[in-house]
């Protein structure tokens, strides 16, 4: 007997590196989560769509985001996650322990795309006067907080200081340490406190994000990745992407990667800045890595399975049957393209990933070519179409 299923994606590319898939294959959906996944199912189908020529992945991860306060204009989860494949969007420290409540009620709930976040530590978080104020930096309420809100609050962040001490950086690490969570840290070097030092303060899963921005030591003089930095990451120290509007640069990048470092996860850093000048977008995002080199799978694993496992979420990145079904489905469009970086230097490639369509928990949540809906001459009465 046939297994039933409110929806089958069929014949796409399904890439889902935490299962070992890179095939076609089919993806049957029922209830909101994946009921079955393999080569021609058999299954009864309330909906069929064919995704022949079309990759299917899971639903993406951008590990940093800004969908709630702040002075650099952060911009709402859904418009700007969910047409792009993003179905777990992680907020990164718009949010201080004094307004958690706030972010919640007015982000976290309405939203139809799953918003994380890491909390800062600053109470005020990116409100006010940002992220400057030392009275602020409370790793106790920081950490009391993220008990408190674990369902969504993932860890603490520091970013945007530009004082001479380890308020920022130092206390949320302090802050992660003391809720058994992870620490996200933007850093800015000083003459008082280097880069090489944060990354000897930081633990295994602690992240580092903007690795390649300018204001970053990640090279030497020769333009090698140094020395300290290959050992922060043998101790397992996550290096993040957040591209951002001042933060990835080829310069640094491409010699990077070129030598075997690449990012831990990919991500946008998305805010109105890195919207409008970057395209920071995560599709846009990823495909910059492809320009440089990165297998396809690989882009998808950094931007899925990694960023959940760091998070401490295995039930997302992946399709594996049981799994909410978060789903992406991408075109990859063949032909000469560039990218733009944080400096506004162009990138030449030739191959671009384009949204079709992202199912949120099963439900279809953009599908602007309407792949999933009946055509106009059978829709019948005229009313919406659910």
């Amino acid at each position: 007997m046939s297994l039933k299923c409110d929806l089958l994606l069929k014949g796409g590319h399904l890439i889902d590196p935490r299962n070992d898939v890179d095939s076609v294959a089919d993806v049957a959906i029922a209830g909101g989560t994946v009921a079955a996944v393999g080569a021609d199912l058999d299954v009864d189908a309330g909906r069929v769509v064919d995704c022949a020529g079309l990759y299917v992945f899971p639903g993406l991860i951008d590990l940093h985001v800004h969908v709630y306060g702040g002075y650099i204009g952060w911009l709402f989860p859904d418009q700007h996650s969910l047409p792009y494949g993003v179905t777990t969007a992680v907020d990164t420290g718009g949010a201080g322990w004094k307004d958690v409540d706030h972010m919640r009620r007015t982000i976290v709930e309405p939203s139809l795309t799953r918003v994380l976040a890491f909390l800062n530590i600053v109470g005020a978080g990116m409100t006010g006067e940002p992220e400057q104020d030392v009275t602020e930096m409370d790793p106790r309420l920081c950490a009391d907080a993220i008990r408190r809100n674990a369902d969504f609050v993932v860890g603490s962040k520091a970013a945007h200081f530009g004082g001479p001490g380890w308020e920022s950086a130092g206390g949320a690490i302090e802050a992660a340490r003391l809720s058994d969570t992870i620490a996200m840290v933007d850093f800015a070097p000083q003459p008082t406190r280097s880069y090489k030092e944060l990354l000897e303060r930081m633990s295994p899963g602690d992240i580092h994000t903007h690795l390649y921005a300018a204001h970053i030591p990640l090279l030497d003089e020769n333009r090698r990745v140094n020395d300290y930095v290959w050992a922060a990451r043998q101790r397992g120290v996550i290096f993040d992407t957040g591209h951002g509007a001042g933060s990835f640069w080829f310069r640094i990048a491409v010699p990077a990667m070129r030598q075997g470092f690449p990012p831990d996860t990919i991500s946008t850093d998305l805010h109105k800045a890195s919207r409008l000048g970057p395209n920071a977008l995560m599709p846009v995002t990823m495909g910059k890595f492809l320009a440089m080199g990165m297998p396809l799978r690989e882009v998808v694993y950094r931007s899925t399975q990694r960023p959940a496992e760091i998070i401490s979420r295995p039930d997302l990145g992946h399709l594996g049957p049981g799994a909410g079904a978060d789903v992406a489905v991408f075109a990859l469009r063949q032909g000469p393209c560039g990218f733009v970086d944080s400096g506004l230097a162009r990138f030449a490639g030739q191959q671009q990933l384009e949204c079709q369509l992202t199912l949120r928990a099963g439900r279809v949540a953009w599908d602007p070519n309407g792949m999933t809906r009946p055509d106009w001459e059978g829709a019948g009465d005229y009313r919406r179409l659910g």
